[in-house]
Formats: structure tokens, C-alpha cells, sequence
């Protein structure tokens, strides 16, 4: 009975001190999600801001091809616009699927593989039709060990990401677009609902085709451009594109915290449940074994009289 009582001893003591592990990562996932939803709001502000200028300044070019499509004109006639607005033919597509680099995250890498790989199963009979770029570890490794062709893959990104580090994966599909390797791209992740909760998106972001006319914002005042529309748009087009790609990492690394502060949660929450059952099989145990001593001591002086 000793042997029993120490052995329930040494596994409370070891799940206290797991509880205390996961106790304090939570509180770190905690302090994580409060500055990650920080800087993903601070961004949506830039990101809606910069829609609304490309919005404006390509609604020349939107309303032309709102017509054309119309009229039903050969895609030929669209060459004088720019290749983002444009859909083409797709014969590849091209994904970024954004996972978590390490572990104890619940089911978010879980959720963002196994939708994939259904999207995959769904659209594309030919592997050869999907370009595949990751971000994070776990979604590398995995595809990989399926014998799946990673494009390019990025690991290490920070808890809170500077544009410089995912930059180079960004402007690298960027690129591919425009060398047409692929002639769409979607960037698949979990959306950050709240704490709790968190939503696979695959969000469809070359060609641009989601820009609404109606959206675009009139101006009282003449003003010039210098230097031409088409030449800002050169530019601003592809930075608008970057910056889509980099608010889903963003957003990725939200809900990646938050289903780690989560996942800690709960695995403290079973830690204490543990040792509460462990603890009342300890002093059930202990109460066993007085019991039985008092009864070998009242057995042995009853013996004796």
C-alpha cells in the first residue's frame, strides 16, 4: 500500500508541474493574441485605405472591362489593361498555405491541411495543375511526406511579422503570376473569428477581381497625376496584392495564438482535474491504509489478553 501512496504522490507532483508549464504558455499566448489583434486592426485601417485609392484609380480601367465582358469581345481586345484585373484561362493554380511552425496549437494546423487537401481532392484531377508555396513548417513538412512539389516554402516567420520577413515569398509568387506559372492564386489559413473561434478562408487574391466600381470614391476637385494612372498602377497594383498576402499572415498568426492560449487552457484545466482525482485517490488510499493498521494493532493486543 506504501509503494501505491507513493507512486500517486509522485504523479500529482508531476502533473503540478505540467499545469504550471501550460498554465504560464497560456498567459504568454494570451499576451501574443492581445498584440497580434493590435497590429492585424492597425493594418485592416492601411489595407482598406489602400483599396479605396486602387479602387479609384482603376475604375477607368474596371468600367471598360465591365463592357467588354458585356459585349462579349474576344479576350484579345483586354490586352491593353493591366494583367491583375484580367481573369485568364486557368491551367494552374497557384496556393500559399499558411500553417504554424511548432506545435501545442489544438487543431489549427490540423484544420488548414485536411481543407486544403479537400480543396485539392475537389478542383484538381492532376496534381501538375496546383503550385504549391508554404508558410510555416508543419504545412511543408506535411505536403512534402505526401510527395507533393513545395515551390517555395518560408519558415521561422516571428510571432508578430514584420512585412520584410514574408516579403520575399510574396513578391516570389507575385512574380509567378505575372511569368504566368500559375494564373490564380489563393492563400489558404484560419481566419481569426475570436478567442475561442477561428475559420478556414481560402481567399482568392490574383487576378484582382473583387474591386467594385461602385466602391470607388469621387473627388470634388480636379487633381493631377504624375506620373500616369497606368504607371502608379504598375506599381500600386502588385503592393496591393503584397499587401492582401501579408494581411492573411497576419491574420494567420492571430488565430494561431489564439488556439494555442486556448489548447493551454484547456490542458491546465485537465492538469488540476487530474490532480484532483488524484488526490482523492491518495487520501482514499491513505485512509485505507490507517484503517488497516489500527485493525492489525486492535488484532494484535486483542491477541495478547
Amino acid at each position: 500500500m506504501s509503494g501505491s501512496l507513493v507512486d500517486i504522490k509522485k504523479r500529482i507532483a508531476s502533473t503540478e508541474k505540467t499545469s504550471h508549464i501550460t498554465s504560464a504558455m497560456q498567459m504568454v499566448a494570451a499576451s501574443k493574441l492581445t498584440k497580434s489583434e493590435q497590429s492585424s486592426r492597425r493594418f485592416q485601417l492601411y489595407a482598406s485605405k489602400v483599396r479605396e485609392i486602387v479602387t479609384h484609380l482603376a475604375s477607368t480601367q474596371l468600367k471598360a472591362l465591365d463592357n467588354i465582358d458585356e459585349d462579349g469581345e474576344e479576350s484579345g481586345m483586354m490586352e491593353a489593361y493591366h494583367k491583375m484585373l484580367v481573369a485568364r484561362p486557368v491551367k494552374r493554380t497557384g496556393y500559399i498555405v499558411i500553417s504554424s511552425d511548432k506545435g501545442l496549437a489544438g487543431g489549427y494546423n490540423s484544420s488548414v491541411i485536411k481543407n486544403t487537401v479537400d480543396i485539392f481532392e475537389k478542383y484538381h484531377k492532376d496534381p501538375h495543375e496546383i503550385v504549391l508555396m508554404t508558410i510555416g513548417n508543419t504545412a511543408s513538412e506535411f505536403f512534402k511526406n505526401q510527395n507533393m512539389q513545395v515551390s517555395y516554402e518560408l519558415k521561422g516567420v516571428s510571432d508578430h511579422p514584420a512585412f520584410y520577413e514574408v516579403n520575399r515569398i510574396v513578391s516570389t509568387a507575385i512574380q509567378m503570376y505575372h511569368n504566368e506559372l500559375f494564373d490564380e492564386l489563393y492563400v489558404c489559413y484560419n481566419h481569426h473569428v475570436n478567442t475561442l473561434t477561428s475559420a478556414f478562408r481560402a481567399e482568392k487574391i490574383l487576378p484582382i477581381v473583387d474591386l467594385d466600381v461602385r466602391e470607388a470614391k469621387s473627388y470634388e476637385q480636379e487633381y493631377i497625376l504624375e506620373p500616369s494612372e497606368d504607371v502608379i498602377l504598375n506599381t500600386l497594383l502588385p503592393q496591393y496584392a503584397e499587401s492582401l498576402i501579408f494581411g492573411a499572415v497576419l491574420d494567420a498568426k492571430t488565430a494561431e495564438h489564439a488556439a494555442r492560449m486556448t489548447a493551454m487552457k484547456s490542458a491546465t484545466e485537465n492538469a488540476n482535474t487530474i490532480i484532483d482525482d488524484l488526490t482523492i485517490s491518495y487520501n482514499r488510499a491513505r485512509q485505507t491504509a490507517i484503517t488497516q493498521e489500527i485493525t492489525e494493532i486492535v488484532g494484535g493486543a486483542a491477541a495478547l489478553e
